[in-house]
């Protein structure tokens, strides 16, 4: 399967609720051309949780490709000296389907080294802190 190269249009809509990416069509991808992909940031919304008010909350990334639109999203908690982390690394949510080398379409577990190759390379906790410094 050939990767199909992703246009720079503008980014979907800020309205797009991280849980929605699953109603997205699928978009069957390669393993070894996941980490080519160019998202760019849809929004990060912050709420304040337990009885510290720790930030946490969620962002969305997303991109186009002539197969269609994929988009990522996970949660993120704000960890002590405001480093801010993904809340589980298991739990990308995307209409991403990673292929594998025998044409495979691979499980959640097996996914789930190539979604957070994706966001490791995003620059999403700056976006993090630029919505935290925006909620002072």
């Amino acid at each position: 399967m050939q990767n199909a190269a992703l246009r720079s249009e503008p980014p979907l809509s800020l309205s797009v609720m991280p849980w929605a990416l699953r109603a997205w069509p699928p978009l069957l991808w390669q393993a070894n051309g996941a980490a080519a992909l160019e998202f760019h940031h849809i929004g990060t919304r912050v709420a304040h949780v337990g009885a510290v008010s720790s930030p946490a909350g969620q962002t969305v990334w997303a991109g186009r490709s002539d197969l269609g639109e994929v988009g990522v999203a996970w949660d993120w908690v704000q960890l002590p000296q405001g480093v801010v982390a993904m809340a589980d690394p298991m739990s990308v949510v995307t209409n991403l389907r990673i292929v594998g080398e025998e044409g495979e379409v691979l499980t959640a577990w097996q996914s789930a080294r190539y979604l957070n190759e994706i966001v490791h390379a995003l620059p999403w906790q700056y976006e993090v802190e630029r919505a935290l410094q925006v909620r002072h």
